[in-house]
């Protein structure tokens, strides 16, 4: 039986005072020109909350506090790699918008509703975009503590092999 990997990736909303969410429109070298929360792979070992700080931190500059999320999501990714995606909420606690030139070249705040006004072509995996979206609208958030500092030693969960 022939294992495959998932790639398990964090991503988050990150709100400021006046109910906007930032989004950023990728660079990197996988992806270029499409809309998405800031995001990317949790490192082996790493806690599933510190990866969405540090990916925060790694993209556009900003500290952030994560005050809650909108759920776990599986998807086929555009790239066809199957992943596991832990969305949160957040806050910016410090620091200052830096987009890190190979992975982001623009970025805007806009109204959650907003979001759901523009070509889905021009999102990053726009099925996830949607549910995540309608999530942060109908109000569906949980406690961070929800999840398990570590969910895997290498950074990937081993079908057929379990948590």
């Amino acid at each position: 039986m022939t294992t495959s990997k998932t790639v398990l990736v964090v991503s988050v909303s990150i709100f400021r005072e006046d109910g906007k969410v930032l989004v950023i429109k990728e660079n990197k070298p996988s992806i270029r020109d499409k809309w998405n929360f800031p995001s990317g792979r949790i490192e082996p070992g790493e806690a599933i909350p510190d990866a969405a700080r540090r990916e925060v931190k790694e993209e556009t500059g900003y500290e952030i506090r994560l005050t809650s999320a909108t759920g776990i999501y599986h998807f086929v990714s555009s790239l066809g790699d199957p992943v596991i995606l832990f969305h949160f909420i957040g806050e910016i606690t410090g620091g200052s918008l830096q987009l890190e030139e190979n992975i982001g070249i623009d970025s805007r705040w806009a109204a959650v509703s907003e979001i759901l006004e523009w070509n889905p072509s021009e999102w990053r995996d726009a099925g996830v975009i949607l549910q995540i979206v309608n999530n942060l609208i109908a109000g569906n958030e949980y406690p961070v503590a929800l999840y398990h500092p570590k969910l895997c030693g290498d950074g990937y969960y081993h079908l057929g092999d379990g948590l």
